[in-house]
């Protein structure tokens, strides 16, 4: 029997409680960005292809549960216990805008011309917030049938999807009428649901399933029942050739897409998984976990550089290294740098 290589992840330490949610923005002029949301109620925002630490957003007072940048990294939005929605400069780390809610928000997404923000939770509710105007009158959505989990946008900002804490299915929303056009049945709660890079497919996560729609006809394309209950998914992005799927037996773990078959096996992680995202360009995936830790695999072989790279980065433990060209050039002197790096733990 073969043995598998041994992937060595970058480690990103910083959040004091577990993280619940990522999110990669695309590649845009100063590279791409990775944001997590954490129940320690302050989300961080760091360079995507090394994990460094650029800047934590604070003013929620609640857990976290849900995190998003903008096309262009520009803005940040985040959902949290503390019934709020907050907008963020992503350069500065300033709040823009905070939407106060009924109830503890779980879920939110900029659409793809960042104009609106979606946001869903615990009270049923599907808002929609115009940034341009943000004290205008919000948009409510046709009451979702249960308490709110996940929520993107789709065909040009044209129709909505959620998925529920409390009952099985994904539902899409024509944005125009408000109401559900289409429901993709599962089984169990979609705990995690996400659009392809290319608009093609939606993968999904219901219990010990990941499953992939056909995000045009709405159809079943594939599903593969997995080695244990996984919380989240994703697709590469490149090439749709692999994706990803972590859970509650703390590994994260690499399927081939057409077969099913499991190619890698990650371990690391010393709680459940919660969150697995690929970067924009299919060349790493990371992986949020239970244990408070993010930590970030490459998808091929590691060379030799990478390899020190990765060691190098488990050794600086809280202690993450940001030139100061690409701070400045990134953030303009994020003002909450040096109170963020007080917060990084030993």
């Amino acid at each position: 029997m073969d043995k598998k290589k041994i992937a060595v992840p970058l480690v990103c330490h910083g959040h004091s409680r577990p993280v619940v949610d990522l999110f990669y923005s695309p590649v845009t002029l100063d590279g791409f960005f990775l944001i997590s949301a954490s129940k320690d109620s302050s989300p961080m925002l760091r360079n995507g292809e090394t994990g460094d630490w650029i800047g934590t957003f604070e003013g929620h007072k609640g857990a976290v549960w849900s995190v998003c940048l903008d096309t262009n990294a520009l803005r940040a939005a985040s959902g949290s216990a503390d019934f709020t929605a907050k907008v963020w400069n992503a350069l500065t780390g300033d709040i823009l805008h905070s939407f106060e809610h009924k109830h503890i928000v779980r879920a939110c997404a900029f659409s793809e011309d960042t104009r609106l923000l979606l946001t869903g939770g615990i009270e049923k509710v599907l808002r929609i917030y115009d940034l341009n105007h943000p004290e205008a009158p919000l948009r409510e959505v046709d009451k979702s049938p249960g308490s709110v989990r996940t929520v993107s946008w789709m065909h040009s900002d044209q129709t909505l999807l959620s998925s529920c804490t409390d009952m099985g299915g994904v539902r899409l929303w024509d944005v125009r009428s408000g109401k559900i056009v289409q429901t993709l049945e599962t089984k169990s709660p979609v705990t995690s649901a996400e659009v392809s890079q290319d608009g093609r497919y939606i993968t999904t996560a219901d219990g010990a399933t990941v499953k992939f729609w056909d995000a045009d006809h709405f159809g079943l394309v594939k599903s593969y029942n997995m080695p244990c209950t996984v919380e989240s998914a994703s697709l590469e992005p490149k090439y749709g050739n692999k994706f990803i799927a972590g859970g509650e037996d703390m590994w994260v773990r690499v399927f081939d897409f057409h077969t099913g078959d499991e190619t890698a096996c990650n371990k690391g992680h010393h709680g459940p998984v919660h969150c697995v995202r690929f970067s924009p360009g299919g060349e790493s995936y990371a992986s949020g976990s239970e244990d408070g830790t993010i930590r970030i695999w490459q998808t091929g072989p590691l060379t030799d550089h990478e390899e020190t790279k990765s060691h190098a980065a488990n050794g600086s433990v809280g202690k993450v290294k940001v030139s100061v060209e690409e701070v400045s050039r990134k953030i303009g002197g994020f003002h909450i740098a040096e109170e963020g790096k007080t917060k990084e733990k030993e």
